[in-house]
């Protein structure tokens, strides 16, 4: 679990100009309990723009703690409750330009106790908070999210009421619906919790049920956005489920809350900080439990464009959903925020190489000895051998991601060995500078997405489930061939198979038929490097023979 409360977001403070991004909206923040209080610092400004913090020990079977700017710090609810709204001094004390500061009580800051935080700032088309008096009488209520509703969750403020939830995507006819967060129900139908009446980009409409517009009581809402546009950070859908399910949204989410709206299901909260794999089980926390994090409990997979939810998890079934994009939008200017180098001696042992960011890929060697050179990745918690050729392994002591400036290696034990010095080269994806892909092969040529945002100049593929080489594709050879990672050789000659003769594109690179890049049915992880600006450099040099 993370170590220590320094920040640990996947990606800082937007930096496109008056352009928001979902670094500047959106934080998934860990962070390890210590009893004290400690200010978070996770790059959303809160205290100026407004929005939502929620809370999950990971650890302990405590509630989902929710505290929003509008009805103020101290004031708290509970996903996965009916309880009224509660008044806790030692919760969330304040909040800030660059996040919250948290109290000493146990519900969010137990000593030695592992946190999710998940914060939502208000924006257009993202995530709006409001608070409205009940009436008793179908009533509308203004909001400013300036887009299509995806999602709106509702609690009575006064009294033991259920969390009402609107989402779009549920049945043909959501106004017409219901869910409750706090509970596993399937969708209900009935007029008196939404009249009816689909919200507009201004106003939603509340009926006559206690849970939504009881006269005299008071109420806060929570509004989430669904935006498809190509810039859009957030949706919210639907899709089938029968053995399987796919979802493309048109970028890679870093955050998935799913729920089946036609059966009895929880509510399931998927992140890529705490694990949303490419290709294995992740980590799953229920807002309508306050359940211990597992983390063999995931339901949701990783790629590119969207995510997939695997066979055997669910009966048939439709699922809604809401994810948000994830943190490749703000072009970095700083090569301190993504790349770093740190050393371990051998009188320190295993432990945290220091970054001062999330790392997302590490290389890592003992630089006084001879060994090997291992690459792990964030995106399949799993780590491969850079000068072989051997497959991926997955096991769990070697790599420790939990951390808010660094990376663990080895914390379960001799990683490298005792005896020697270690160095970790670390990275962090950032658009403009560095991606990694992870995708399953064909064996026909095809196309993988990516999220760069620019073409990439150099690629290396690994087929993580077979013995081949690493290939690599570089601008100077104009895809026509690789060199290999793995062995000394010199540029190995066009090749078909590699590239498909085919240079990548802004959105997508393309692979041929050859076992390396694009077993059928074998798993590959690719990592995309290009040049940015006073970050890095992707180039060539023609030698003359001489010094």
């Amino acid at each position: 679990m993370a170590s220590s409360f320094n920040q640990i977001f996947r990606g800082a403070a937007g930096t496109s100009g008056d352009t928001t991004t979902v670094e500047d909206v959106f934080s998934t923040y860990l962070y390890e309990g210590n009893g004290a209080t400690p200010t978070i610092t996770n790059g959303i400004d809160l205290a100026g723009e407004g929005g939502l913090v929620w809370i999950k020990n990971r650890d302990a079977t405590d509630n989902n703690v929710l505290t929003d700017t509008v009805r103020g710090a101290t004031k708290i609810s509970y996903s996965n409750g009916t309880h009224a709204e509660g008044t806790d001094a030692d919760t969330i004390t304040s909040f800030t330009s660059t996040g919250f500061v948290l109290g000493d009580d146990i519900k969010v800051n137990t000593s030695a106790e592992s946190y999710a935080a998940w914060t939502f700032r208000k924006a257009p088309k993202f995530f709006d908070v409001v608070t409205y008096a009940g009436t008793g009488s179908a009533r509308t209520v203004a909001h400013s999210l300036g887009g299509t509703v995806g999602m709106i969750l509702i609690k009575n403020r006064d009294a033991s009421d259920n969390w009402a939830v609107y989402h779009r995507a549920n049945t043909a006819a959501p106004q017409t619906d219901y869910l409750i967060l706090n509970t596993t129900a399937a969708t209900a139908d009935d007029a008196a919790w939404w009249n009816d009446t689909a919200p507009t980009s201004s106003v939603f409409t509340v009926g006559t049920d206690h849970a939504v517009n009881a006269d005299g009581e008071n109420y806060v809402a929570y509004l989430f956005a669904h935006d498809t546009e190509s810039d859009g950070l957030i949706q919210c859908g639907s899709y089938a489920y029968d053995g399987g399910g796919s979802v493309t949204l048109g970028w890679e989410p870093q955050f998935v809350l799913i729920k089946s709206s036609s059966a009895t299901s929880n509510w399931i909260i998927h992140d890529s900080m705490r694990g949303m794999l490419a290709s294995a089980r992740g980590a799953a926390l229920y807002t309508d439990g306050n359940n211990v994090e597992a983390s063999t409990s995931g339901f949701v997979y990783l790629n590119s464009t969207g995510f997939t939810v695997p066979a055997d998890m669910f009966d048939p079934c439709t699922q809604i959903y809401m994810a948000i994009r994830n943190p490749m939008m703000a072009t970095i200017t700083d090569a301190t925020k993504v790349f770093a180098v740190d050393i371990r001696t051998s009188s320190e042992g295993e432990g945290k190489y220091v970054s001062g960011f999330p790392v997302d890929f590490s290389l890592a060697n003992n630089y006084d000895a001879s060994g090997n050179t291992f690459a792990g990745t964030r995106l399949t918690n799993a780590h491969l051998q850079t000068n072989g050729d051997t497959t991926e392994s997955t096991s769990a002591s070697d790599y420790a991601w939990d951390y808010s400036d660094g990376v663990g290696i080895g914390e379960g034990g001799a990683f490298f060995g005792g005896s020697t010095n270690n160095i970790n080269w670390m990275w962090k994806r950032a658009r403009s500078y560095f991606d990694c892909v992870a995708y399953t092969g064909t064996g026909s040529a095809k196309t993988e997405a990516h999220n760069l945002g620019v073409v990439p100049e150099m690629i290396w593929i690994k087929h993580r489930s077979g013995t081949d080489n690493w290939i690599v594709g570089h601008k100077a050879f104009n895809w026509l061939g690789p060199i290999y990672l793995n062995e000394a050789y010199q540029y190995v000659g066009d090749n078909i198979a590699w590239w498909n003769n085919t240079a990548p594109t802004s959105t997508e690179f393309t692979i041929g038929t050859g076992a390396a890049s694009n077993t059928n049915t074998g798993t590959h992880i690719a990592f995309l490097f290009a040049t940015l600006a006073g970050v890095s450099k992707v180039g060539s040099v023609t030698h003359s023979g001489t010094s």
